[in-house]
């Protein structure tokens, strides 16, 4: 009995020795790193001009760099997942088929997009395309495109949509034609010629369009994507000049107080100056390495917005509790030791998750990109806030310090001098003297700020309330229950017109073809890649059996009844069966084309052997369900491994929609392990591990909400979307991290008095963040661009989500969860103690001097 007592008591005092080790390891760390940002706080502040101008200095020479600008070309590179099965199927197809583009031969796009020129032609009234006077107007614009001269000739294709039929085979009317021009591109010459002809076909049709108003016509071109792709930036340029204007307005008021000494407007300004050299630091580096620009890189100055920001308001913040009596360099070292800690964590955390999606792993190259380059431009606001900022705040503390006025730093006289002085010039130089104050009144220097006014006095004790907590409890509970009903509803977004600008061809094409062409699915390649026996009736029927539930199989049905017509017997030898096949084609002109189809190979005594084939089909899946298509595709591969006969399937729209759902999710889902990495890892670092704990729920319950409403507001799971919700993790951590520590470390008192004390100290910082990044949002929603529709949902669902959380969850639920808190127990004087009152003395100047004892 007694040694599995002892064994008992020894467990619980080495676990109770652990726990203590833990604690002790936590809080040398957490004191070493104070006590190393306070070193560098107090060093910035002795050298504040070496600071102020370096980064100033770098980016200027990195921002002339921009003479190297270049912007990526292929839309598919961005796009297209890099591990796609679909680009391997590509390459073997090409190999089998490759595309003879010489002038003489005649291709489609079936097997390679290449160079073309295409155009939609339809009524207004749903008119008969195919009568007499539609029919001379199309040949009309047939006979001005043909017109274009290229250096060679070009092969028209058509197609009916809208169709109505008097039988199977027999077509009745078309609302719609398609007309397409398929162009050579065979070297860099020839390819800049066929970009020429794009572009003049389409100054064509628009022509033709102003004179014919009867119908309507939507041209598209192989280089419309791409072109409509990065016009995004062109159309954007205006609405962020305008979000650059409103947020510099905002930080500067947000800064600002009455208090003309204490007042900190140029600290607003230089917050944003400082991301802003970030980022022109940031793009001098990628030019400099031979990075090129795409549109997906307007996301970045908006999450450059939103940590940069906070950073600097959260400096500001700390600034503000700092003593007034202490020297400039001390407040400086306060202040780094106070703010530094946790924005260094939640810039490690950016660095991190971004670093994770700018990985060989991420499967989508716009992904990686947006992740390399958000990577550096964050690493540089870290360092430029702790350089740039840093001194700035010195020299603000040195103007404060001397009493010289915050905007115009004119010495501000003392209250004496300014009753003499107009109206206006006292309203103006409007300052608190600290000879005014005695020290129990310094910590409330700053109460006439507006916002730090509106959380102490009315906020913080509304939220707190008794009879406010069971509404917000109800309030979470409806915001879950609609998150949740969006979440099961997230749905993969590949169509390729949700990244273009609205107001394009692209748009106007994909939404015509998407009427009237898009009932079947896009012609599919069914590609036979061995040498089978085609002349026996079993193999026959297997590759019928595989392609059964298509609607149209085009040469193999076709041919079989083309040989059924001659009386041909599919029980011949192999070598009558190929060469009869292989003469059939100059026998029958009609059935010619099957050539291009069918690779022949001559074997020894001269024998003809078939090694490859192939047909085209089409599916009855619709082109507008995506997820009906990716079933197909799936279905088709595991139908090609299970096959006797091998084959593969291919479309180029396949390059785009291979895998895209998990290329998609791929990097938000390894940004998320690595955040949960970094919140474990760094519970050695916070004096608290329960703080990384709540941080995790948090950041769990802004994620889930942002997706589930996401969805609800008809945002799909797309490249854009993911980089959002990547950047929400860190943006939520950003905000919430200092809330949760400081309510988590406090001691004595209640939970309440906490929760109050936290959004006191930290609550200044994310209000002025959220109300700057919230208006510099705003502009972004009136661009006429998808991709920039997609950034604002997104970007604006993460600001409000967290916004709601950081003050009315949190601030509620804290109230009422662990940890728990000790009240305060009144400490009752001994009898040999005696309070003395403060004694007061007044020179003949006027000047008040306090001398305060407390005990004796």
């Amino acid at each position: 009995m007694i040694l599995p007592r002892l064994r008992e008591s020894f467990r619980s005092h080495l676990a109770l020795l652990s726990s203590l080790c833990t604690r002790m390891l936590r809080q040398v760390l957490h004191r070493g790193l104070r006590t190393s940002f306070s070193r560098l706080g107090h060093f910035i502040a002795s050298h504040p001009v070496f600071f102020a101008s370096a980064p100033v200095l770098i980016s200027i020479l990195l921002g002339a760099s921009f003479s190297r600008y270049q912007i990526e070309e292929s839309v598919e590179y961005l796009l297209a997942p890099k591990h796609s099965l679909a680009k391997i199927e590509r390459n073997l197809v090409n190999s089998l088929f490759p595309v003879n583009r010489s002038k003489h031969r005649l291709y489609s796009d079936l097997q390679t997009p290449g160079r073309y020129g295409r155009v939609i032609i339809t009524s207004f009234r749903k008119a008969n395309m195919l009568d007499q006077h539609h029919t001379d107007l199309i040949l009309k614009l047939h006979s001005a495109v043909t017109r274009i001269q290229d250096g060679r000739e070009v092969y028209n294709g058509h197609q009916l949509g809208g169709v109505t039929v008097h039988s199977k085979d027999r077509v009745k009317s078309a609302e719609a034609i398609q007309l397409t021009y398929y162009l050579q591109a065979i070297n860099s010459l020839n390819d800049m010629v066929a970009e020429k002809w794009e572009s003049i076909f389409r100054d064509t049709v628009e022509l033709f369009q102003k004179s014919n108003r009867k119908v309507k016509m939507y041209p598209f071109t192989s280089s419309s994507l791409r072109e409509d792709f990065q016009k995004t930036s062109r159309v954007s340029e205006r609405y962020l000049t305008t979000s650059l204007v409103l947020v510099v307005t905002l930080a500067i008021l947000c800064c600002s107080m009455q208090d003309c000494v204490r007042s900190k407007p140029w600290l607003g300004l230089l917050g944003l100056l400082t991301v802003s050299l970030a980022t022109l630091t940031a793009a001098g580096i990628i030019n400099l390495t031979g990075g090129k620009y795409n549109s997906t890189f307007l996301g970045i100055p908006f999450i450059m917005l939103g940590h940069g920001l906070y950073g600097t308001f959260e400096m500001l913040s700390s600034w503000r509790k700092t003593r007034e009596d202490q020297h400039v360099k001390e407040r400086t070292a306060a202040v780094f030791a106070d703010s530094m800690l946790s924005f260094s964590l939640t810039t490690a955390m950016y660095l991190v998750t971004f670093g994770i999606g700018a990985s060989p792993f991420t499967n989508i190259e716009a992904a990686r990109i947006f992740c390399c380059n958000s990577c550096i431009a964050i690493f540089f606001n870290y360092l430029y806030v702790l350089s740039f900022y840093g001194s700035s705040l010195v020299f603000t503390g040195y103007i404060e310090n001397n009493y010289q006025h915050s905007i115009f730093c004119r010495k501000v006289p003392k209250p004496e001098v300014l009753q003499e002085k107009p109206a206006w010039y006292r309203f103006l130089l409007t300052a608190k003297f600290s000879e005014d104050t005695t020290d129990s009144e310094e910590p409330n220097t700053y109460e006439s700020h507006l916002l730090v006014c509106f959380l102490k006095r009315y906020y913080c004790d509304w939220i707190t309330n008794t009879y406010v907590k069971p509404f917000v409890v109800l309030f979470y509970l409806v915001y879950i229950s609609f998150a949740l009903m969006g979440y099961l509803q997230v749905n993969e977004g590949s169509d390729l017109s949700n990244i273009v600008a609205t107001a394009t061809r692209t748009i106007e094409y994909t939404t015509a073809q998407q009427k009237y062409f898009s009932n079947y699915s896009p012609v599919i390649g069914f590609y036979i890649y061995e040498s089978i026996e085609y002349w026996n009736t079993s193999v026959q029927e297997d590759v019928l059996e595989y392609t059964k539930g298509f609607v149209r199989i085009s040469w193999f049905e076709s041919y079989l009844n083309y040989l059924r017509k001659l009386n041909i017997s599919t029980g011949l030898p192999k070598k009558n069966f190929t060469d009869m096949l292989r003469n059939s084609f100059l026998k029958a002109p009609q059935y010619a084309h099957f050539s291009e189809d069918i690779i022949f190979s001559k074997k020894y005594n001269n024998e003809v052997d078939v090694v490859a084939s192939r047909m085209f089909l089409v599916a009855k899946t619709m082109e507008t369900k995506r997820e009906e298509l990716y079933d197909l595709l799936e279905t088709l591969r595991k139908l090609s491994l299970t096959s006797k006969v091998k084959f593969i399937v291919f479309n180029p729209s396949f390059v785009y929609m291979d895998r895209y759902a998990s290329s998609v999710g791929a990097p938000l889902q390894n940004s998320c392990i690595s955040a949960l990495f970094l919140l474990f890892f760094s519970a050695f670092l916070v004096a608290d591990s329960l703080i990384n704990v709540w941080l995790t729920l948090t950041v769990a319950s802004v994620e889930f909400g942002v997706i589930g409403f996401m969805t609800l507001w008809k945002v799909e799971l797309d490249c854009i979307s993911v980089l959002c919700l990547i950047y929400g993790i860190n943006y939520t951590i950003d905000n919430c991290a200092p809330l949760l520590s400081t309510f988590i470390l406090g001691k004595d008192f209640t939970r309440t008095k906490w929760v109050k004390n936290a959004l006191e100290v930290h609550g200044v910082a994310i209000l002025q963040s959220y109300l700057c990044y919230i208006v510099g949002l705003i502009p972004l929603a009136a661009v006429p661009s998808n991709l920039t529709r997609t950034l604002f949902r997104c970007l604006f669902l993460i600001a409000l989500v967290t916004f709601f959380h950081c003050f009315a969850i949190l601030p509620v639920i804290l109230t009422f969860v662990p940890p728990s808190k000790k009240k305060r127990k009144e400490k009752k004087n001994p009898e040999n103690r005696e309070e003395i009152e403060c004694v007061e003395m007044v020179d003949m100047d006027s000047t008040r001097v306090v001398d305060q004892i407390t005990t004796v």
